[in-house]
């Protein structure tokens, strides 16, 4: 006997009239040209990897990791975008929304083994240095600046320079410029030290990204309270609503990327009256904390 699986369990995971706003996909990618940008950027940071190896350079392999962490960071948030445009199944009642954490994450991983390798290649050079071939350097990092640049004309031009994503790609500025220092430093006889003592620098921005992409990725796959919310503020909120006189077993947590939600059990005075409280509760938690997953078990005491 065969079996029929639904990719949509009707009508379980369908929300109505007054659900939350969230229904388990994250709807269209953002335009093609956001992408683009971030292929550019991407592709362009395994070119300066490998000119930076070739170069003898870890301030260009530095500023390829920097490259390939922030681009990869919204590469991940685009495909998984995608995916989870499949929505809830019955494997899946949440929807997809987790792959960008997990992807988020693994890529941090990635990042992480990179940067100790460039911050102890650069220690040891600081003492020991070794030289760099500054016309490769300068070059491809000139060039590298000119993607990243070129990027953010994309990103602005299309209209779709968010804050989140233009601050990224000004990051990713820094790489190309803090190696064609190096490069420049290199062809008119600078010291050596200078492409390991860049290369720091470009170690210690890194590591801000990788501490925002694990920090980002573990409030989703921990279930977090959201970035921004107070529990005891939900908690308090929600006892606030007329009518409520207790609230317990509540959860307040991140299902996905910018989205919260929020359980609990409610001990009411009038049955009756809790259509009213429920809207109530939906408004506040909205209006407060910018949560509308909500789903509330209403209890009453019995009396004879």
């Amino acid at each position: 006997m065969s079996v029929h699986r639904r990719l949509q369990p009707e009508p379980y995971s369908t929300h109505e009239h007054g659900d939350s706003a969230y229904d388990h996909s994250e709807g269209k990618a953002q335009a093609s040209s956001l992408g683009a940008a971030v292929l550019a950027t991407l592709g362009f940071s395994a070119v300066e990897l490998l000119a930076g190896l070739a170069a003898n350079s870890l301030a260009l392999v530095g500023s390829a990791g920097l490259m390939a962490a922030e681009a990869t960071a919204l590469l991940f948030a685009l495909a998984s975008g995608l995916w989870s445009r499949h929505g809830a199944d019955e494997d899946h009642s949440f929807g997809h929304g987790r792959l960008e954490a997990l992807a988020a994450f693994a890529n941090g991983v990635a990042m992480a083994v990179l940067s100790l390798w460039v911050l102890a290649e650069s220690l040891l050079r600081l003492f020991s240095p070794e030289p760099v071939a500054g016309g490769i350097v300068a070059a491809v990092s000139a060039a590298g600046l000119l993607v990243a640049a070129g990027a953010l004309f994309i990103l602005f031009r299309s209209g779709r320079a968010s804050g989140r994503n233009v601050l990224l790609f000004c990051a990713v500025l820094a790489g190309p410029a803090a190696a064609l220092a190096s490069g420049v430093s290199s062809l008119l006889g600078g010291p050596a030290s200078a492409d390991p003592g860049l290369a720091l620098a470009l170690v210690a921005l890194l590591a801000v990204s990788i501490a925002r992409i694990f920090r980002g990725s573990c409030r989703v796959l921990l279930d977090a309270v959201p970035d921004g919310v107070s529990y005891e503020a939900v908690g308090d909120a929600i006892s606030a609503v007329p009518g409520i006189l207790r609230v317990h077993d509540l959860h307040v947590w991140t299902m996905a990327p910018g989205h919260g939600a929020i359980q609990c059990h409610v001990l009411i005075r009038d049955p009756g009256s809790w259509p009213v409280i429920l809207d109530q509760v939906r408004i506040t938690m909205k209006g407060e904390f910018g949560i509308d997953h909500i789903a509330v078990q209403p209890e009453w005491e019995v009396r004879d």
